[in-house]
């Protein structure tokens, strides 16, 4: 059962950014003439996404004394999102990503990430902030691709478990943030002992367990989704085996599919959209599910509620600044065959 008495539902903690859309939707990269500017970053936008389905959320990033960092936390402040634990880090960058509009199935993506902010968080971050007040704990994959940040999210997992949060973490692999891509795996199944429920697409989760990288190919600057070769299914049993209780798969319009321990299984069926910007469905899954898990619902319902956010998502130009709401998903839910 959730601790109902603890004050924040959920703290989120990684990456934050400064996301600059194509606003040519449909035109080829190279001659895109203007952007429209939001706030993006996986835990980024999974605390704007639980906060506006009513939930009480903190964010765990950093940003550089800098513009950037002054748009994003203006952003999150009007949102509502507690962001008293956000360090500025000097020297340092917000960080940005610039990304693509090439629907149906074309949405590349360049980040600018060198000397991020975020990768600067630390144990003392983690210390300032009130990760035993918080019911759900999610971290990304990102946030251990280099330290301090590896050492801090580390750390701050081991805080969350012993003060008996639900500890989940998106794996979120972004090849080009890794130094060597091996290492991907190696630092998430150390982690894994640690974490209650493990959410990736099927890449993700086959690259999180994958010994052979050679098996792995990224594509050119992230326009394509990580190619990972493996068997699927035991990859999600080793995930099982090492510590959490549930791998939630992310299957975009299939909806999602839940693995548990205990040997229970299943698939729950998305929305049929039309789809606009794929960027950002994950991270609104993520924060209906918690918004579930949360309100202790089983798996089916919290992850029919994911889908139902992400589904919303897509048919927008971004990401956090085009989360769905608490009522408005609900709505949409009941007028699309309900949960």
């Amino acid at each position: 059962m959730m601790n109902s008495e603890k004050p924040y539902d959920v703290i989120t903690m990684g990456r934050s950014c400064i996301d600059l859309y194509s606003n040519d939707v449909g035109a080829p990269f190279v001659d895109i003439s203007s952007f429209a500017s939001y706030v993006g970053g996986s835990p980024t936008n999974i605390a704007v996404g639980t906060n506006r389905l009513g939930l009480n959320t903190a964010l765990l990033t950093a940003v550089g004394e800098d513009p950037v960092g002054d748009f994003i936390l203006n952003f999150l402040k009007k949102e509502g999102v507690s962001t008293q634990y956000i360090p500025r880090k000097p020297g340092s960058r917000s960080s940005a990503v610039i990304l693509g509009i090439e629907p149906p199935d074309r949405f590349p993506l360049v980040y600018y990430r060198d000397n991020a902010a975020d990768i600067y968080l630390t144990i003392d971050d983690v210390l300032a902030t009130p990760i035993q007040d918080t019911k759900v704990f999610e971290v990304s994959g990102t946030g251990l691709s280099k330290d301090p940040s590896r050492s801090a999210t580390y750390f701050a997992c081991e805080q969350a478990h012993a003060a008996g949060a639900t500890v989940m973490i998106d794996l979120d692999f972004r090849a080009d943030q890794w130094f060597d891509i091996r290492a991907f795996g190696v630092y998430v199944r150390g982690l894994l002992p640690l974490v209650d429920i493990a959410i990736g697409t099927e890449e993700e989760i086959k690259a999180a367990m994958l010994m052979d990288t050679s098996k792995v190919s990224t594509g050119y600057s992230q326009i394509s989704a990580p190619t990972v070769e493996g068997d699927i299914d035991s990859a999600i049993e080793n995930i099982l085996q090492r510590g959490p209780s549930t791998v939630v798969v992310k299957r975009g319009a299939k909806g999602a599919s839940v693995y548990q321990r205990n040997g229970k299984h299943m698939d729950v069926p998305g929305f049929p959209v039309q789809v606009y910007n794929v960027l950002g469905a994950g991270d609104a899954f993520a924060s209906g599910f918690i918004y579930g898990i949360v309100h202790e619902w089983d798996f089916y319902k919290a992850t029919r509620m994911g889908n139902a956010c992400g589904a919303i998502v897509v048919t927008r130009h971004g990401c956090a600044n085009f989360m769905g709401y608490e009522q408005e998903v609900l709505e949409f839910v009941e007028l699309n065959g309900g949960f």
